[in-house]
């Protein structure tokens, strides 16, 4: 029983290490807003909107793109189309008789997946600056115009934002972002962030590169190869967006794993990338290597450690520690755990990142992740 109590402290103590660590350099170094020598400017801008099926939500979305904070004369839209339901034809409506800002539409007779949609409408874009956003996302007015101030920076090629609100109400995926806010801004300052975010990141073109065409990380995909290429990838938390996001418990767990899958699987295909390419790859990819491959598991680990250690000792009561955690999960997706629901938060990830990583080994991708995407009727229609 001494080494079951040994081994159990021993691996919660190896799971909670280096998030100790991260927590001592995050308020020894007290890092806060972008790293990036900012500075006004108008460059060109080229804004790549995917769509498939987004009738219920694409003219609203427009109508947020043409009034953003930024002459419209010196912008382009690239819009991408696969739908089946006349998405393209309300795009085209909408900018007739418009003479700003100009046009380009993608008509796609299939769809062949997100990453193959965004790789032809990036080398479409002709702007100096090409921004990307999603159609169930809504921008701050100033988020191009903060955006292109950090690209003028010579070292900084790629800005993402943060999730200033979450569209939907879900506690979890709010306290989630919170804390990955303080992650990416310590990331940014220490050298480049990982995890670049669908709803709104924006490149300088001449920086960009194809991605893999079954990516379903595309955005931090497309990060990752610009560092690798010589770029800083940074996250300013002042170019804020929002995004829907699921409050019902089967839903949100769908949509975890699939991002936590894709993640995965983009830190595994570009692990060479470990250990170069300066910080970036001594402390940040090792870092997000931990927390998302390595720290999973050895949660799993320690519960089932405790439950069979907790059954050992107590018999049937020693259920109680299932039990506990059944109980904190029900709970914390309910939003009900008030001071400590950021702690679930966590928690909540590390499982989605767990199951990924399952699925991943069974090699369940393969054949159920290519790269393509179906719109959520519920989260459009609190986008309406």
């Amino acid at each position: 029983m001494k080494r079951l109590l040994e081994a159990l402290f021993g691996l919660i103590a190896l799971t909670g290490l280096p998030y100790l660590i991260y927590l001592g350099v995050y308020y020894l170094r007290r890092p806060s807003g972008t790293p990036a020598d900012t500075w006004p400017r108008e460059p060109s801008v080229s804004i790549v909107l995917p769509t498939y099926n987004e009738a219920a939500i694409v003219e609203s979305k427009l109508e947020e793109l043409v009034e953003l904070d930024y002459p419209m004369d010196r912008v382009e839209l690239v819009v991408v189309d696969s739908s089946d339901d006349g998405t393209a034809d309300l795009v085209e409506t909408f900018f007739a008789g418009r003479s700003d800002p100009d046009l380009t539409l993608i008509r796609k007779d299939e769809r062949e997946g997100l990453a193959i949609a965004l790789n032809e409408a990036y080398a479409a874009a002709e702007n100096e600056i090409v921004v990307k956003t999603d159609c169930d996302s809504r921008l701050a007015p100033d988020a191009v115009r903060r955006a292109a101030a950090n690209l003028a920076d010579p070292e900084v090629a790629a800005v993402t934002g943060r999730n200033a609100d979450v569209i939907g109400g879900s506690e979890v995926e709010r306290g989630y972002r919170d804390v990955q806010t303080m992650i990416q801004v310590l990331e940014s300052h220490i050298d480049s962030t990982l995890i670049f975010h669908g709803p709104f990141s924006a490149y300088e073109r001449d920086a960009i590169v194809p991605v893999d065409a079954d990516s379903i990380a595309d955005d931090t995909e497309l990060a990752l190869r610009i560092r690798r290429n010589g770029g800083r990838v940074v996250f300013d938390p002042a170019i804020r967006y929002r995004e829907a996001a699921h409050s019902s418990f089967g839903k949100r767990r769908d949509q975890k794993d699939r991002r936590a899958m894709g993640l995965l699987r983009l830190l595994w295909r570009q692990r060479d990338a470990l250990g170069r390419h300066g910080a970036y790859g001594r402390v940040v990819l090792p870092f997000n290597w931990w927390f998302m491959v390595i720290s999973p598991w050895l949660v799993a680990g320690s519960l089932a450690l405790a439950t069979v250690g907790s059954l050992a000792v107590l018999g049937p009561l020693g259920l109680i520690v299932p039990a506990g955690v059944l109980a904190f999960t029900a709970l914390g997706s309910r939003d009900a755990l008030g001071p400590v629901q950021p702690l679930y938060s966590l928690f909540d990830t590390q499982i989605s990142l767990f199951r990924a990583s399952v699925a991943l080994l069974r090699a369940e991708d393969e054949t159920e992740h290519d790269g393509t995407w179906t719109p959520d009727r519920e989260l459009r229609e609190v986008l309406r």
